[in-house]
């Protein structure tokens, strides 16, 4: 993807670690994004990271939007890529209405001014739940102003010297929210028609690849559909990624749903990749599939028979850190390791180790 090769089409899926310290990263990501970095996949990708403090899903949310966010993360990264040659991605987004949340295993609900919450912006004054204080609808300076902030987010990335930048245009935040109908109920140039709900989140993507380097590839994760009747669909997903595939984006990470509690999800095996295909066919992007993609026979599958280009696991990668070594060891394949544990593969699969990464004790 432009001046950047991958190993292979194992991606590690941003996944959200609500950890982060005023947005800046710690010691907890250190040791997370470590283990992640030796396991051989070919592209790691950051959690979401918040593109301004009311951008951040949690409190505890990743942010690259001061200057401590950014001294924070290159300490982290400095250590990371000592042990690792691996492309290392970072995700940007803004989580509009859904900000201000409590930390998942606490409930997720929206917390309170008065429990250090603060006010949420989306497209319209219309909450994600019943019951919930309803956002602020942005204004055109607000909408400027969140523009600006993607811009200087992706001006931290690149000086970070991340070799690839994901948008976060799915799973109900603010992009997605101006894409679905659902959110998006204004009456301006930015609602009402698919090419209006469409304006904002590709102006979005404009700016960031006017200040992204043209050697640096450039994806979007989407959601494929809302899963509720009268959102949004495979189809206006296509249509979106024509558009991106015309103002230079290098792939679309195909997810869904996200964007209301009525959602009605066929959860099971790969239940997404159809999207993906979907996708990848229509518009001719190239495209990754995510979702219960846990079986490396199954992933291989996917890329093999051209469903999706790469592969993303998130909970996966969390359970098995070591994923990609043994997807090599289960499709007679080869991956890349650190040779400090060149020793630790069974006899009968010392062969998959034969791209051993640079020693750097």
């Amino acid at each position: 993807m432009r001046d950047l090769i991958l190993r292979n089409r194992i991606v590690i899926s941003p996944m959200c670690q609500y950890s982060a310290e005023n947005g800046s990263a710690g010691d907890w990501h250190l040791i997370h994004l470590g283990q992640l970095a030796i396991g051989g996949a070919g592209l790691l990708c950051l959690e979401a990271t918040a593109v301004e403090p009311e951008g951040r899903i949690t409190p505890g949310c990743l942010g690259l939007y001061s200057d401590e966010n950014e001294s924070a993360l290159a300490k982290i990264l400095h250590l990371v890529r000592r042990i690792s040659p691996i492309p290392l991605a970072i995700q940007l987004g803004h989580a509009g209405r859904k900000a201000s949340s409590d930390v998942p295993w606490k409930g997720g609900a929206l917390i309170s001014s008065a429990a250090g919450g603060w006010k949420t912006v989306a497209p319209s004054p219309i909450p994600h739940a019943v019951g919930e204080t309803p956002p602020l609808a942005l204004d055109h300076a607000g909408l400027g102003r969140i523009r600006g902030a993607f811009v200087q987010a992706t001006f931290r990335a690149d000086r970070l010297g991340f070799d690839a930048l994901e948008l976060h245009g799915a799973h109900g935040y603010l992009l997605h929210q101006f894409l679905s109908p659902i959110a998006n109920r204004r009456t301006d140039e930015f609602g009402g028609t698919l090419e209006n709900r469409m304006r904002f989140p590709l102006q979005v993507f404009e700016d960031v690849r006017s200040a992204w380097p043209n050697g640096k590839p450039l994806g979007i994760r989407i959601s494929g559909t809302d899963w509720v009747e009268g959102g949004w669909n495979i189809e206006d997903s296509v249509a979106f990624a024509t558009e991106l595939k015309h103002r230079g984006c290098d792939w679309v990470d195909v997810s869904s749903g996200g964007v209301s509690p009525t959602q009605k999800i066929p959860l099971g095996p790969g239940y997404q990749v159809h999207l993906a295909e979907k996708v990848k066919t229509a518009s001719g992007m190239a495209t990754m599939s995510v979702g219960l993609i846990t079986d490396p026979k199954q992933a291989e599958e996917i890329v093999a028979r051209g469903r999706a280009d790469m592969v993303a696991l998130a909970r996966g990668m969390l359970y098995d850190p070591r994923w990609a070594w043994h997807a090599a060891a289960e499709l007679d394949g080869t991956v890349a390791y650190p040779p400090q544990y060149s020793r630790c593969a069974p006899r009968d699969k010392q062969h998959i180790f034969a791209n051993p990464s640079v020693d750097q004790r």
